[in-house]
């Protein structure tokens, strides 16, 4: 058996950044991770550049049953921590509207670094390493692996969700808790897209338009966002979809009603809209068709979903339409109502929304207040951030308390 100050079950962005810090207070640490290398997923983080910070780092910008969880653990490791302990690895931080990437635009470059830092401090990677137990001893924890067992005084679970099986975030962390005492919240995808249940959308899969999407569910008001959005065979997806995305799956979840409202012209006010078209439709463009008269507003594919829903024909000649037909057009450019039937596949969401209740971690320094020396970090937690790096702003900062305190624990307990 492998005797380890530290063990780290995971290394992910998290597990990583934990075994660093608790390396770094002297502690003799090994990272167990079931893929063929460390932090896989971090490399399709940010379309492949990694934004692995954001300025903001308030509670808005989070989700799970107490979001205000992470004040403390972000008033250890605030922005500035992160960046300063990025710069030091060879990072040099590059902003781009609030987010945080490297300069080099290389999602590989976080991962390598961090893994160059784990080398440095002799830290113990571990691949290939599937974990078949977890066993709570007197004066630690026993790891049962398929090849070697290990011991430590102290356990970090960064394991991750079960968003991205290909990374390693297939969820088989959250099978050891039960055992060990901890209760996991329902798990759900977030940042992903959603099914719908109109049929219109086949014919306009492919269009990407700007639009402001207002979520509702069971007729309550859960936000706007306003972004490109992507409309698909299947429904819609995109940066305002992935940002509603937890109070939409998880209504979804609660077997609520739940749709988005569509405005396909935020840049306008709905008289603004109004008054526009009805110049155009009576100006050169009058003597054409209706669907003509919208060339160049909007993508091609959306105009005869505009005009159908407004009971309206693409061939009837423009300057023909009158005002309250106008007006029923610009409602529902204003304010086109889907209805989401479900998520997408686990695999292709970005995040794991659920987790570890958070009313059994211990905030200032994520060990469990139910079995003495586990400790967790990143995204099994109950914990989970908007796009724009708040995720993984999350890894970093959960990770570090983790990897500190469990140091701690070591030393103190040894």
């Amino acid at each position: 058996m492998k005797t380890y100050d530290v063990l780290v079950i995971g290394g992910g962005a998290a597990g990583m950044v934990a075994a660093i810090m608790a390396a770094r207070a002297d502690a003799h640490v090994a990272v167990l991770e079931h893929m063929e290398i460390t932090g896989k997923k971090i490399l399709a983080t940010g379309n492949g550049k990694c934004n692995f910070a954001n300025k903001s780092q308030g509670v808005s910008n989070y989700f799970g049953a107490d979001p205000a969880f992470v004040v403390p653990v972000f008033q250890t490791c605030n922005l500035e921590w992160i960046l300063n302990f990025f710069r030091e690895l060879g990072i040099e931080p590059k902003e781009s509207r609030g987010g945080f990437y490297p300069r080099c635009e290389q999602a590989s470059a976080v991962a390598d670094v961090l893994r160059a830092e784990l080398n440095r401090l002799n830290v113990d990677i571990i691949c290939g390493c599937g974990i078949r137990k977890i066993h709570k001893q007197d004066k630690g924890y026993q790891i049962e692996t398929k090849d070697t067992n290990y011991f430590s005084r102290c356990c970090i679970l960064a394991t991750g969700g079960k968003s991205n099986k290909a990374s390693g975030s297939d969820g088989s962390g959250f099978l050891y808790l039960e055992k060990l005492g901890h209760h996991v919240t329902p798990l759900f995808p977030t940042l992903i897209g959603f099914h719908v249940k109109e049929t219109f959308f086949p014919a306009v899969a492919g269009v990407r338009v700007m639009a402001e999407l207002t979520l509702w569910v069971d007729e309550r008001n859960c936000g706007s966002e306003t972004g490109e959005l992507q409309l698909t065979s299947y429904g819609v997806s995109g940066i305002p979809v992935f940002q509603l995305s937890h109070p939409a799956a998880e209504g979804l979840l609660q077997e609520r009603k739940v749709r988005f409202t569509i405005d396909f012209y935020p840049e306008k006010s709905f008289t603004e809209l109004d008054e526009m078209l009805r110049k155009r439709m009576h100006g050169i463009l009058g003597k054409g068709t209706l669907h003509h008269a919208l060339i160049g507003l909007f993508p091609e594919k959306l105009i005869d979903v505009f005009l159908t829903h407004a009971k309206l024909q693409p061939d009837w000649i423009a300057d023909t339409i009158h005002a309250k037909q106008c007006r029923a057009l610009v409602s529902v450019i204003k304010s086109l109502s889907v209805t989401l039937t479900q998520w997408n596949k686990f695999d292709q969401a970005q995040v794991t929304a659920g987790g570890v209740d958070t009313r059994e971690i211990e905030p200032t320094t994520m060990e469990s207040n139910i079995s003495p020396g586990l400790f967790f970090a990143g995204e099994m937690i109950d914990i989970d951030g908007k796009c724009g790096g708040f995720n993984l702003q999350w890894a970093w900062a959960s990770g570090a308390v983790a990897g500190i305190h469990a140091a701690a624990f070591s030393k103190e307990h040894s």
